[in-house]
């Protein structure tokens, strides 16, 4: 199962930190995490997938692989800049949001649009006309994302926690 990380190039500490347990939590699950390949979030996310022995795909803005941070596996060159952020969440079969500037909150608005579930952790939180808007599983640590991601991606394929796919 691919799981896409989305969040800001430069978090604070705190949120580096959230995102390099989010990468562990992901890898022990069995989760290959997709995320923009880059510095920040993305860098704490694949740190923390390897340091537990998990796959990274990195969707880089450029043409050059040497751009991914270390802990990508597979560096993707896409040549699209800010673009690519759609190919990160249309690859995820649920998303995690983890702190995050405008970057992010347009990966959350093309997750959303397509249908693509989304847990935030310390991220956006959205409203309509004043009215808080639920689209967005907010969770309470990365723990709680990585398992509320989990269960939406595979609610998404049509399998169960307790079946797995193809039951």
């Amino acid at each position: 199962m691919i799981i896409a990380v989305i969040g800001a190039g430069s978090p604070s500490e705190e949120v580096s930190r959230m995102a390099e347990q989010v990468g562990a939590e992901l890898a022990m699950r069995g989760a290959t995490v997709i995320c923009g390949g880059l510095g920040g979030v993305m860098e704490a996310v694949c740190r923390g997938a390897k340091s537990k022995g998990g796959a990274t795909v990195g969707v880089l803005p450029g043409s050059d692989p040497n751009e991914a941070n270390p802990w990508v596996d597979v560096p993707i060159c896409t040549g699209l800049g800010h673009a690519r952020n759609v190919i990160i969440v249309k690859t995820g079969r649920a998303v995690i949001a983890v702190g995050g500037a405008y970057g992010t909150l347009s990966e959350i608005g093309h997750a959303l649009a397509e249908q693509t579930p989304v847990v935030g952790l310390n991220t956006w939180e959205l409203s309509r006309g004043g009215v808080a808007e639920s689209s967005i599983l907010m969770a309470d640590d990365p723990a709680d994302a990585v398992d509320k991601a989990m269960n939406a991606a595979r609610s998404r394929a049509g399998t169960s926690p307790e079946t797995g796919p193809g039951s």
